[in-house]
C-alpha cells in the first residue's frame, strides 16, 4: 500500500437490506461508519423483501448520511469524492445508493468512485489489521456469495471459484428454515452448533472434481431436509443440535478444503476473507488453523464489519482515490455484476 493520504472520501451501501454510509479520511483510517439494518421487518417472510429494503434504504439514507457527517465532525463540503457500490445487488436498493451518490458528486463536483461490493468485503479484512504480502487468496462467505479469488494485488483479482448452486450462507438460512430456527440462520445455527455432538450425525461432504476450486451445498442442505422430513414421519423429535453440528462441520470442511487448495495452487503468502459467514466463531478458528498449516497470514474484518457496512466501500474508494482511479459518472447499477470488476 501506498502511504495513506488523508483525503475525506465518503462511502455508501445499499447492495442489500443494510444502509450504511461512512467516512474515510485515509485507506484504512475510518472516521465514521453508520449502518441501519432492514432485517427486523424480513425475518416473518423467511428472507430479504427486495422491495422492503428498498424502501427502508429510501427513507434512511439522508439520516445516515447526517449522522455519519457529523459523527465524523464534518460538514458535506469537506468531503473530496464520493464511493459507492455499484453492484451485486438488489437493484432498487443499489438505485437509491447510486443516486445519492450521483446528487453528492454533482453537487459538490467531486469524483465518483463505483465499487464493486465483493471487492469490498476483502478490503474489509485489511481495516485495523497490517499489510498483506501478495499473491494472497480471497475468500467470500456471505449470504449471496461464496467466491474464491488470487489477488495479485489488492486490486489485481483472479477468479478462481464459486458456488454452482446455493451460496454458503443461503444454505444456512434454508437449514435454519428447515429446523424452524428462524431468519438470519447463522447465528441461530452457529449457536445451536456449540451444543451438538460431532460424532452423531455425519452429512456427505460434496467436494466435486479434483481440480476445482467451485463448491457445491445444495446437497448437504437436500440432506438435512429429508432426514428431518423421515424423522418427523416417524414420529422422532429431530435432534437439532445434532444436526446444526453436522451441517456446520461438512459446510466448513468443504470451504476450507477448497481454500487450501487455492492458497496452495498460487503460492498464497496470505489469506482474505470476507462476508457475513466470516462471523462464525468455529469458521475463523479452522481458517487459523488452516493458515498456521500453510504458514500464511490471516486476514478477517474487525468486529462488526463482516455484514455489509460502508466502511469497506469508503476505505477501498480512498485506495482507489490515492491511485487515480475514478469512475464514469454515467455508470449505471449493476445487480449481476460479476467477480470482480
Amino acid at each position: 500500500m501506498q502511504k495513506d493520504k488523508t483525503i475525506p472520501i465518503l462511502g455508501i451501501e445499499t447492495s442489500c437490506d443494510e444502509t450504511s454510509v461512512a467516512i474515510a479520511s485515509g485507506e484504512k483510517n475510518i472516521l465514521s461508519n453508520v449502518v441501519v439494518s432492514s432485517l427486523h421487518l424480513h425475518r416473518k417472510y423467511g428472507g430479504i423483501v427486495p422491495e422492503i429494503a428498498c424502501r427502508h434504504h429510501t427513507e434512511n439514507i439522508n439520516i445516515i448520511l447526517d449522522k455519519a457527517l457529523k459523527s465524523a465532525k464534518m460538514d458535506l463540503e469537506d468531503i473530496k469524492a464520493v464511493s459507492v457500490t455499484q453492484g451485486p445487488g438488489l437493484v432498487g436498493a443499489l438505485l437509491v445508493g447510486i443516486s445519492m451518490a450521483k446528487a453528492i458528486s454533482y453537487s459538490l463536483n467531486i469524483p465518483i468512485i463505483p465499487l464493486n461490493h465483493l471487492h469490498g468485503h476483502l478490503y474489509a479484512a485489511l481495516l485495523g489489521n497490517g499489510c498483506p504480502q501478495f499473491p494472497a487468496t480471497g475468500l467470500i462467505v456471505s449470504g449471496g456469495h461464496t467466491n474464491l479469488v488470487n489477488m495479485i494485488d489488492i486490486d489485481n483479482l483472479q477468479f478462481m471459484g464459486q458456488t454452482r448452486d446455493d451460496a454458503c450462507g443461503e444454505a444456512f438460512d434454508k437449514v435454519s428454515k428447515i429446523l424452524g430456527l428462524g431468519f438470519p440462520g447463522g447465528p441461530s445455527i452457529e449457536k445451536r452448533a456449540e451444543k451438538g455432538d460431532p460424532e452423531k450425525i455425519n452429512f456427505t461432504r460434496s467436494y466435486l472434481e479434483s481440480n476445482t476450486m467451485d463448491f457445491s451445498f445444495s446437497g448437504i442442505k437436500t440432506a438435512v431436509l429429508y432426514l428431518v422430513q423421515g424423522m418427523k414421519n416417524k414420529k422422532v423429535k429431530p435432534p437439532v443440535s445434532d444436526i446444526c453440528r453436522g451441517f456446520q462441520d461438512a459446510v466448513f470442511d468443504m470451504l476450507i478444503a477448497k481454500t487450501r487448495i487455492c492458497c496452495q495452487k498460487n503460492n498464497s503468502k496470505s489469506l482474505l476473507v470476507g462476508g457475513g459467514v466470516s462471523a462464525n466463531k468455529e469458521l475463523r478458528r479452522r481458517l487459523d488453523r488452516l493458515c498456521s498449516e500453510l504458514s500464511i497470514r490471516l486476514f478477517l474484518p474487525p468486529k462488526g464489519m463482516s455484514l455489509d457496512n460502508a466502511a469497506m466501500i469508503a476505505a477501498l474508494g480512498s485506495y482507489r482515490y490515492n491511485r487515480g482511479k475514478f469512475g464514469d459518472p454515467y455508470f449505471t447499477v449493476q445487480p449481476n455484476l460479476g467477480f470482480l470488476t
